[in-house]
């Protein structure tokens, strides 16, 4: 599949959008539900075509509820909100402000490892392996009963979730990581899009305890408050044909100047084995440079959308291709 060969590839053929094309075909029978989403938004182009934020010139779609101005009030009044233990309320609340929640102790010690010894198997036998970055394993749960249930669709974490959410959660990816990816600021809503914005959100798992010299995770709290950033708002180089090969760089250009402009504050995540942090579809993260060559930083990152919700990738213009298990 054209998945698999983009996974490692690097050249030229990225850049195409007839490419994309060919696989949204091969992938059509996961494309055509879209057709009554397309309809209800008024689309006039066929699912397998490349579409990007500039099909919706209206942005007057429903916002995520706990963006809303009120958000703050309304979830003091949700009953669901009203069962959670007190130490949730108060991660609930600051998800709310900052953009994020930290569950600590999430996963035990036998989970993560139990999960660490299932990654050096399927890495060992060539059933699975890093893609182009040399750092990202992608979609493992597609290869693994363990890192399906008790990680990508855990039952509790995708009740959590949905709440967060105020819709039920669609699991769409997963990222393996045995060193930390070193990626520049950036937020997830340029690869992973929602329609109306803000209809996706994402968990990292520590798969073992992180220090500064691993290159721990970073981000900036309140970030999410900002407008999203499309490629519309910087130099992408896209064209009707291509997509710009330095729109990365320049779209991460971009946002270190709105880090710069807004002063914004950077934290690490300094995880425990186990600690789970959440966070919204706007939220600026990244990876710090690894100081200590050789030290790893095991992880997990999942990513989720929204039911209901139509689902793309801004920067590679095009529609997202929701798969189910593979085993």
């Amino acid at each position: 599949m054209l998945q698999r060969f983009f996974q490692k590839y690097t050249g030229f053929l990225r850049s195409l959008k007839w490419v994309y094309v060919l696989n949204n075909l091969l992938n059509y029978k996961h494309l055509r539900q879209n057709k009554a989403l397309y309809k209800r938004l008024g689309l006039h182009k066929s699912v397998v075509s490349p579409i990007g934020s500039t099909d919706f010139p209206d942005k007057s779609g429903e916002l995520p509820w706990l963006d809303r101005p009120d958000a703050a009030d309304m979830v003091e009044k949700h009953p669901n909100f009203q069962l959670m233990e007190p130490d949730l309320q108060v991660q609930v609340r600051q998800f709310i402000r900052d953009g994020y929640l930290i569950l600590e102790g999430f996963y035990s010690k036998p989970d993560t490892d139990a999960l660490n010894a299932e990654v050096d198997r399927l890495l060992g036998a060539g059933k699975t392996g890093f893609n182009y970055t040399g750092r990202k394993i992608f979609n493992l749960h597609a290869q693994s009963s363990l890192a399906d249930a008790y990680f990508f669709r855990q039952p509790e974490m995708l009740k959590l979730l949905s709440f967060l959410l105020g819709k039920p959660v669609i699991p769409f990816q997963s990222l393996n990581f045995v060193q930390g990816s070193e990626q520049r600021a950036h937020s997830d809503s340029i690869h992973m899009t929602t329609e109306p914005p803000g209809y996706l959100i994402a968990t990292w798992t520590a798969l073992e305890d992180c220090t500064e010299a691993c290159g721990p995770l970073f981000y900036y709290p309140g970030s999410h408050r900002l407008p999203y950033v499309m490629t519309t708002d910087y130099d992408s180089g896209n064209t009707r044909f291509t997509i710009g090969s330095t729109s990365n760089r320049r779209y991460e250009d971009k946002i270190a100047e709105l880090i710069a402009t807004h002063k914004l504050e950077k934290k690490l995540f300094l995880a425990q084995r186990g600690d789970v942090l959440i966070w919204h579809a706007n939220l600026l993260h990244g990876g710090d440079p690894i100081s200590t060559q050789g030290s790893t930083r095991r992880s997990m990152v999942c990513h989720y959308y929204a039911e209901g919700v139509f689902c793309f990738h801004e920067m590679s213009q095009r529609p997202a291709i929701i798969r189910h298990r593979n085993f």
